[in-house]
């Protein structure tokens, strides 16, 4: 595997957002699991862990398209925008009715700047074959 020079800059800066978005949901997802074992009931414990494996692959699908961006495998870019759109929802939910301003909101900038350098012209080119910049 080997980035392609004809990926633009707009790519590329999405699929690092993206894949550190993925690397927080992995830190989340071992801190989740931390806090499993430390305590609680061996059924809150089984709880959580089966909550653990949907945020494992969840994580794992995250991660692929940043990866897949930063490659520049043209596939990656529509799950990319999924990914971005569900997470601006969760943001839009941590702002307001959860009241977590200071966690929604950050989260909301990234979701909107990836998904401004995914619908850039030139990302949208690339992702069609037309890798001119």
């Amino acid at each position: 595997m080997r980035l392609t020079a004809d990926t633009p800059r707009t790519v590329l800066g999405a699929g690092v957002l993206i894949s550190l978005q993925g690397l927080v949901a992995l830190v989340f997802t071992v801190a989740l699991v931390v806090q499993a074992i430390a305590g609680g009931s061996p059924q809150s414990t089984r709880a959580v862990l089966g909550e653990v494996v949907y945020f494992i692959v969840v994580t794992a699908g995250v991660l692929a398209c940043g990866v897949g961006l930063i490659l520049g495998k043209t596939w990656s870019r529509g799950p990319s925008i999924v990914v971005q759109v569900l997470l601006l929802g969760a943001a839009w939910y941590a702002i307001g009715p959860s009241s977590r301003p200071e966690i929604g909101a950050p989260v909301a900038v990234v979701c909107l700047v990836a998904l401004v350098l995914l619908f850039r012209s030139s990302t949208t080119r690339w992702a069609q074959g037309d890798a001119q910049e």
